[in-house]
């Protein structure tokens, strides 16, 4: 099975995309995360996401970098490329690239995007990432979860 996407970039290639983009005044949407296995609350967190802006992306954390955040012994179920790919199949999403840093701090840094979108119940200003978006003077926009759904739980009742 080939797990390669269009829409799965590096970094540098995702840099040049990005560039053309604003260029052409289209905002970019950013938000990150493990994506292992891809839920309905997933989906939904995306398709809001997107409304913030023209572009979405999508940082997925490296497997190296799941288990840097000790979500678990077995995490991450699916490796990175399939998690990449998968995520790459939704409408709502438009580049997907790979990062292997504990946070996306360093990608948000190279690529800049207008705005960056985290779900939950984070406090913007507690986030690693809050303080380098504000200085180039991008947003950070928090948008709810959609209750019952979390990977930890679909792999709770698997057990």
């Amino acid at each position: 099975m080939n797990l390669n996407s269009s829409k799965i970039l590096s970094r540098e290639s995702l840099k040049e995309q990005l560039i053309l983009l604003k260029n052409d005044a289209r905002k970019i949407v950013f938000t990150n995360g493990c994506f292992d296995i891809l839920h309905a609350g997933h989906v939904d967190y995306l398709t809001r996401a997107k409304l913030h802006g023209d572009v979405l992306v999508i940082g997925v954390n490296s497997d190296s970098s799941v288990r840097l955040l000790n979500k678990g012994d077995n995490r991450p179920v699916n490796p990175e490329q399939a998690r990449a790919f998968v995520l790459s199949g939704l409408s709502s999403v438009d580049f997907v690239t790979i990062f292997d840093e504990q946070t996306p701090v360093e990608l948000i840094k190279f690529l800049q995007p207008d705005c960056h979108v985290k779900g939950g119940d984070y406090k913007k200003e507690e986030l690693p990432e809050y303080a380098v978006i504000k200085a180039y003077g991008g947003d950070v926009i928090i948008e709810g979860f959609v209750p019952g759904f979390s990977t930890t739980s679909i792999l709770e009742k698997l057990k």
